[in-house]
């Protein structure tokens, strides 16, 4: 499912070329989860947007199926995330103007895939059946993010891409939106890749990897 070899990744600064990452590899194998840690500044993050598409590496591989992202141009990437990724991010990222029921629907269509009985299905799991004509101001934060994962995952992506997805939530609120995404993904045939400080987070996926210096320090399963 997804093959990072050998990526390397640094940024100009006034004092010269900040190295973020030297030379990572992963692997994760399709259906899994895997918790991505590390301290803040070890490249936590540079690395899911490298993996996501929206930025590109200096040197090494990317590969997620057939597709080789070092190799594709920003449209062949935009639309390999329309529709192939779900993208989750500590900011909610809705649209304002549109009520529930469109958010969760927008990228299942952009991505041509917009099945009515799987957005029912998320719509149930995720307790939102009485929010659907609501516009996102109209929701609480731990509202929004579920409305974000039903979003998200409402294409059926083969990846899902998810950074920091409850760190503005409270404890009880983290565990309960974290429970009903792991469900969701028993139910379908997408791959987690999380980018987590919470180690309670990370003891609920499949498999943990952490950065440390912008290199891959360990690798746990559990």
């Amino acid at each position: 499912m997804l093959e990072v070899r050998g990526v390397f990744k640094s940024y100009a600064t006034a004092q010269g070329p900040l190295p973020v990452l030297q030379g990572v590899d992963l692997t994760l194998r399709p259906g899994n989860s895997l918790a991505l840690m590390g301290e803040s500044g070890s490249g936590k993050s540079t690395l899911l947007h490298l993996i996501a598409g929206l930025d590109q590496v200096d040197s090494g591989s990317i590969r997620s199926g057939e597709y080789r992202l070092e190799q594709m141009n920003e449209g062949q990437l935009a639309n390999w995330r329309r529709s192939q990724i779900g993208l989750v991010f500590q900011q909610f990222n809705l649209i304002g103007s549109l009520r529930v029921e469109d958010n969760l629907a927008i990228q299942a269509r952009l991505a041509g895939r917009h099945n009515p009985r799987w957005q029912a299905h998320l719509v149930h799991r995720l307790g939102l059946g009485d929010l659907l004509q609501r516009y996102p101001e109209q929701l609480s934060g731990g509202q929004q993010q579920r409305v974000a994962l039903g979003r998200a995952l409402a294409s059926q992506p083969e990846l899902l891409l998810a950074d920091e997805p409850t760190g503005s939530l409270d404890e009880a609120t983290s565990a309960e939106v974290l429970t009903l995404l792991l469900e969701l993904l028993d139910d379908s045939p997408t791959t987690l890749l999380m980018v987590t400080h919470s180690p309670a987070v990370a003891a609920r996926l499949a498999e943990k990897v952490v950065l440390h210096g912008g290199r891959l320090a360990a690798v746990a399963e559990h």
